[in-house]
C-alpha cells in the first residue's frame, strides 16, 4: 500500500473516531402525532372487559373459605364429635365456627347461596345452605331440651331454640322458608313458626311499623326494613297467606314516608317518632339492605299487587341516587354522600348485586347501568384476597347522631356482613354478563342489547374522509 493511502486510511480513522452523531429526538407525542384518546389510564381497580370465568373463580374462592370455616358439628368440652343427638350431655354445644350459622348474617348468606346456585349452575351452594338448615334442624330438638335442663341454652343454637329478637328470627326466618320450599324434605315447622311469632311479637308504632326503644322510644332502624318485609312476602308464598303481601306492602310505604329523602334520593338510617328534625345520615350499608328489600319485595309481590308501584318507583329513584355518589374507583362509601368517609365493601357489594339483578329483571335500563353494577364488581373482586376473606366490611353498627360515629366505625375480615352479599354480587353479575353483551368501545366499558359484532355496523366518517366503525 502507497504512502499517499495509509494517509488516506488514517484520515478516515481520525475522522470516523472523532464524529459525533447528534442524537435523534424522540417525537413529540402531541395531538398532531399521536391518538391521545387511547393512552392508558392508571386505574386503581380493574377495568376493561370482564369475563364470567374470573367472577366466578371470585365467588368460588369466598365460598371455599366460608365452608372450610363454618363446621357442622357438636361438640364437648374436649371438643370431641358428638352424633347422637338423642339426649346430649351438659358440655355438648355447636361446634364454634369462625361465623355463626344460627345469625342473622347467616340468614343472608343461605338466601344468597340459593339463588347463586341457580345463577351459576353449581349445586355446591345449595347443597351448603341446605345441609347446613337441616343439621340444625335437626340438633334443635336436642339443644332445646339441654336448655330447659339446665336453664340456660347453647350460645348459638339459642337463636334457634328461643330466639328473643328480631336479628335472632328475620332474616333467618325468610332462608329457612326459602329452603322449605325448595327441599320437601326439610320438616322445620318448629323452628320457622318459633322465627316468625318474634317478627309477629316485635315491638312497632301505632300504624304497625315495625321499631325500636333504642336508643330512643320509637325509633326505626332502616336495617328492619329488610329483617321483616322480605320474611312477610316470602311467608305470602310460604304458607299461602296473600295478607302478608299486603303487610309487607304497607309497611314498605310507611318506612320510605318516614325515611326517604328526596333530595338526595337515599335513605336517612335511623327515625325517632315525634323528632322535629330528625338524623339524617346516610349510612351505605343500611341503604344496602333498603334497595335489597325493595329488590326482594317486587320479585315475591304478585305482578299485579297495588303495593309494587311505589316500591319500584322508590327503587328506581335510589338507584339514581346511589350512582350519583359511586366513587371513582366503584366502591361506595361508608357515608354515601360523603367521600372523605371511608369506602365500605359491604354495602358496593350489596348495591351491585341490585343493579344487576334489576338489569336482569328488566326493571332499569342495561345500556345505562350495567358498567356502574361492573365497576361496583370490579371494586369488589380487590377486597377478595387469596384466602377468600372479604376485607373492608364495617362491623355490626347501631344508629348514630353524629358523622364521627360512623366515619370511625371499625372494619374486620371477621365481620360477616360481606360474605353472603359478596356471593349474591358475584353470580348475579356472571347471570348479567350470560344475559348482555359489554364489550370495550373506545377506552370505555359499554352494555349492548344484542351482539354488536352480529349486527349491521354504523359508521362515520372522519376529517380525512375515512369511515370508522362505530358499536351500537
Amino acid at each position: 500500500m502507497t504512502n499517499k493511502a495509509l494517509i488516506l486510511l488514517a484520515a478516515l480513522a481520525l475522522t470516523s473516531c472523532g464524529k459525533t452523531t447528534a442524537p435523534q429526538q424522540e417525537e413529540e407525542i402531541n395531538d398532531s402525532t399521536s391518538p391521545l384518546h387511547l393512552l392508558k389510564p392508571d386505574y386503581k381497580t380493574p377495568y376493561g372487559e370482564l369475563d364470567t370465568d374470573s367472577v366466578k373463580a371470585d365467588v368460588d374462592r369466598v365460598f371455599a373459605y366460608v365452608d372450610a370455616v363454618t363446621p357442622a358439628r357438636v361438640v364437648n368440652e374436649a371438643g370431641e364429635e358428638i352424633t347422637d343427638y338423642t339426649n346430649l350431655p351438659d358440655d355438648a354445644k355447636l361446634n364454634q365456627g369462625t361465623y355463626r350459622l344460627t345469625s342473622y348474617e347467616w340468614g343472608v348468606m343461605y338466601s344468597a347461596l340459593l339463588e347463586a346456585s341457580k345463577n351459576l349452575n353449581d349445586p355446591k351452594y345449595r347443597d351448603y345452605a341446605l345441609s347446613r338448615i337441616k343439621f340444625l334442624n335437626e340438633v334443635a330438638p336436642a339443644f332445646k331440651a339441654q336448655g330447659e335442663r339446665l336453664g340456660k341454652y347453647d350460645a348459638q343454637m339459642r337463636q334457634v331454640v328461643a330466639p328473643a329478637a328480631l336479628d335472632d328470627a328475620g332474616a333467618m326466618c325468610a332462608a329457612w322458608m326459602t329452603a322449605a320450599m325448595a327441599d320437601s324434605t326439610i320438616k322445620a315447622d318448629t323452628i320457622i313458626e318459633g322465627y316468625w311469632k318474634i317478627l309477629q311479637d316485635n315491638y312497632r308504632l301505632a300504624d304497625g311499623t315495625i321499631a325500636r326503644t333504642r336508643p330512643h322510644h320509637n325509633t326505626v332502624w332502616l336495617d328492619d326494613m329488610f329483617m321483616a318485609l322480605p320474611t312477610m312476602a316470602t311467608r305470602g308464598h310460604y304458607a299461602n297467606d296473600p295478607k302478608q303481601f299486603d303487610e309487607a306492602a304497607k309497611m314498605a310505604s310507611q318506612i320510605i314516608d318516614r325515611m326517604w329523602v328526596p333530595e338526595k334520593k337515599l335513605f336517612r338510617h335511623g327515625y325517632v317518632e315525634g323528632l322535629e328534625q330528625q338524623p339524617t345520615f346516610h349510612w351505605g350499608r343500611a341503604n344496602g339492605w333498603a334497595i335489597l328489600t325493595m329488590c326482594r319485595l317486587l320479585d315475591l309481590l304478585p305482578e299485579n299487587h297495588p303495593g309494587r308501584a311505589k316500591i319500584m318507583s322508590t327503587f328506581k329513584e335510589h338507584v339514581k341516587g346511589l350512582v350519583a355518589t359511586q366513587s371513582k374507583d366503584g366502591f361506595w362509601h361508608q357515608l354515601l354522600d360523603r367521600n372523605d368517609s371511608y369506602e365500605e365493601t359491604s354495602a358496593t357489594a350489596i348495591f351491585t348485586y341490585c343493579l344487576a339483578h334489576a338489569i336482569n329483571e328488566g326493571w332499569i335500563d342495561a345500556v345505562t347501568y350495567g358498567p356502574v353494577a361492573q365497576l361496583g364488581w370490579e371494586a369488589v373482586s380487590t377486597k377478595i384476597n387469596d384466602k377468600g376473606e372479604v376485607e373492608d366490611v364495617c362491623v355490626g353498627t347501631g344508629m348514630g347522631f353524629d358523622p364521627a360515629f360512623y366515619y370511625y366505625r371499625p372494619v374486620s375480615v371477621k365481620a360477616a356482613h360481606g360474605y353472603g352479599p359478596v356471593i349474591w354480587a358475584g353470580s348475579e353479575m356472571v347471570r348479567l354478563l350470560n344475559k348482555y353483551y359489554p364489550r370495550s368501545n373506545d377506552s370505555g366499558i359499554h352494555y349492548y342489547n344484542v351482539d354488536p359484532e352480529n349486527t349491521t355496523p354504523l359508521f362515520y366518517l372522519d376529517e380525512n374522509g375515512k369511515a370508522t366503525e362505530v358499536l351500537h
